[in-house]
């Protein structure tokens, strides 16, 4: 089964150079810089590289975060900050407000932005997998994976490094928290959307794939709730996919719900969860339009001619169609007027993100490197403040040509 997932852009960065001239006083010294800037310019070219996979990531950023922690921890394990934290300057555009950077002279501003973007890159490795016609087992393992990995990466920024930034976080960027929240919803309901497709292709009880799919639905009613406070020249787009993937799962837990209630001969009761399974699907097919129409950062999609999307509009008319014709022959049961309560608790395939941890500290950092860079040496002018009107150009993001039954680009 073919998935289709909202994506954000990729965060951008000005070129680092790490060039400290007359600071680093030894070759060791030199060497972490020059290992730093390649590290850098390698992990910031496989995010736009579309063969590279997770393997190819993890190799890389565990190089550029081992080295980088050179510049943010302390060699002795004392709660002393290093000296290196705000020798150089960063720069970071946001997924959702353009290309003009948020700059900071701060190691850990580094970390948490470049996490962020691997975070994304493994959204993004995700979203081009499961978008493919013929997904394989595999792959959809590797969708599951990449999705819950993400999400534990953006909660490790979240609950371990974001707090340790001297400059507060602006509302509405990046790193703020109910943005990394919704990020981190986003991708324990798209990784659920696997397990609940596994779950139909191997025809499981339809009382599971209710539940799982209204425990999804309320997940993605969550992220959207959580972005509801920001400001929607940025957030529509966003919004709307939530909001989009919220009716379109309440759509797929009545319809199983009413299966499991044929199941139980509540024949009158199943038609009833039908007929709000169509309200909601309907509700879902104004929201692709609207999507399509919102203007904002993200995904450019028509939804509704998606293949995910029509086979539930095909499953809902069949099912409804199959519990009138049982209960015009068998049942004669009175439709109620009220929708049945959904209250349907999942027990099986809840997700939830994998713990992540950034790698130790590179073997090239001694005790005498570190003492190598002496911070007398700076040029009086080095913390001049940036311009904070430069922009930085955009990630050139490969380009993902729509599937034939996808009806939609998957960036």
């Amino acid at each position: 089964m073919t998935h289709w997932f909202h994506r954000n852009p990729l965060k951008a960065t000005a070129p680092v150079s790490f060039n400290f001239y007359g600071v680093a006083t030894t070759p060791a010294a030199t060497k972490v810089c020059n290992d730093l800037r390649l590290s850098r310019s390698r992990l910031l070219e496989l995010f736009t590289d579309s063969s590279c996979n997770p393997e190819m990531m993890k190799n890389a950023t565990d190089l550029y975060f081992s080295l980088l922690q050179g510049f943010i921890l302390s060699l002795d394990d004392s709660s002393q900050e290093c000296k290196l934290r705000y020798i150089q300057n960063f720069k970071w555009t946001d997924t959702l407000q353009g290309q003009v950077p948020n700059a900071q002279q701060d190691a850990v501003f580094e970390l948490v932005s470049m996490g962020f973007n691997v975070a994304l890159w493994y959204t993004k490795y995700a979203s081009r997998l499961a978008g493919k016609e013929d997904i394989t087992e595999d792959e959809a393992k590797d969708v599951h994976r990449s999705l819950k990995i993400a999400a534990g990466i953006f909660k490790h920024l979240k609950e371990s490094h974001i707090p340790k930034l001297i400059t507060p976080v602006e509302k509405g960027r990046d790193l703020e928290a109910r943005l990394i929240d919704s990020y981190i919803i986003q991708c324990q309901a798209e990784a659920q959307e696997v397990t609940i497709a596994r779950a139909i292709e191997l025809k499981h009880n339809p009382g599971l794939i209710a539940a799982l799919a209204y425990e999804t639905a309320n997940f993605y009613q969550k992220a959207d709730q959580t972005l509801a406070s920001l400001d929607p020249t940025y957030a529509g787009k966003w919004r709307k996919y939530l909001n989009l993937k919220t009716c379109f799962y309440m759509a797929y837990a009545y319809c199983y719900h009413g299966q499991t209630l044929l199941a139980s001969d509540k024949c009158g009761e199943a038609i009833r969860s039908l007929q709000e399974s169509e309200k909601f699907f309907a509700k879902a097919e104004a929201l692709c339009k609207e999507y399509g129409e919102t203007k904002g950062p993200g995904t450019t999609a028509k939804p509704s001619g998606h293949l995910f999307f029509r086979k539930l509009g095909s499953l809902i008319k069949n099912t409804l169609e199959k519990c009138q014709r049982e209960n015009g022959f068998i049942y004669f049961q009175k439709v109620p007027a009220e929708a049945p309560q959904l209250e349907l608790k999942a027990n099986y395939g809840l997700v939830e993100p994998v713990p992540f941890e950034f790698p130790a500290l590179n073997a090239h950092w001694t005790p005498e490197t570190l003492a190598a860079f002496d911070l007398t040496k700076r040029p009086k002018d080095d913390t001049a403040k940036p311009k904070p009107d430069e922009e930085v150009k955009p990630l050139k993001e490969p380009d993902i040509k729509p599937q034939k039954d996808s009806g939609c680009q998957i960036s």
